[in-house]
């Protein structure tokens, strides 16, 4: 239990920094993530996340402290050209980022899609053998700038937790009827 509180306490008094691949945690423990995406099976996208600070502490509270397990997580979709940053949170996700909520001009499911990960690997958990898909429904076309993993299933909804987020290095740009397939993986290693 020591190590979980000093690795807390690390995370509390800001003793991390984003790197290209992830967050290092007191120098010495990388979390990354990534995302990988396609329009309707085509044109593979790869992109690194951002974990943000309040997805750190849930990660370290549920691992190693004392807080409920979350047992569902969802898939959620911006069309803001921002890039996320560490103070991002499940309450200011939707409006930071401009979350596409629309079930007529953005895609047609009336929540996030879940993301169903398969079994831990390796250090790596994640749901490339299962992406969750958007259904796209648009009168011309809808621009996906990145992607989030929150704790909720409401669009548009400012609970929960906030455990990744993304801005695309590309735009991606769907039509009517595309299927925008999403998949996440989380990866923790020692450096």
């Amino acid at each position: 239990m020591r190590i979980t509180k000093e690795i807390t306490q690390f995370v509390e008094n800001g003793d991390f920094e984003a790197s290209d691949e992830g967050i290092i945690i007191h120098r010495g423990i990388l979390a990354k993530g990534k995302y990988t995406h396609s329009i309707n099976g085509e044109a593979l996208q790869c992109d690194h996340n951002l974990i943000p600070t309040e997805g750190i502490a849930s990660i370290l509270s549920v691992a190693f402290g004392a807080d409920t397990q979350i047992t569902a997580w969802y898939l959620a979709v911006f069309s803001g050209a921002v890039t996320p940053a560490a103070n991002w949170t499940a309450a200011n996700f939707t409006a930071n980022s401009s979350e596409i909520t629309s079930n007529t001009e953005g895609y047609s499911d009336a929540t996030r899609p879940a993301w169903t990960p398969g079994a831990v690997a390796a250090g790596v958990i994640g749901n490339l053998a299962s992406k969750a898909t958007f259904n796209i429904i648009c009168t011309t076309s809808v621009n996906i700038a990145g992607a989030g993993l929150l704790s909720t299933n409401t669009k548009g909804g400012t609970t929960g937790v906030l455990a990744s987020a993304t801005r695309f290095a590309s735009t991606r740009q769907v039509y009517n009827g595309d299927a925008f397939e999403l998949g996440y993986e989380i990866e923790l290693q020692d450096t």
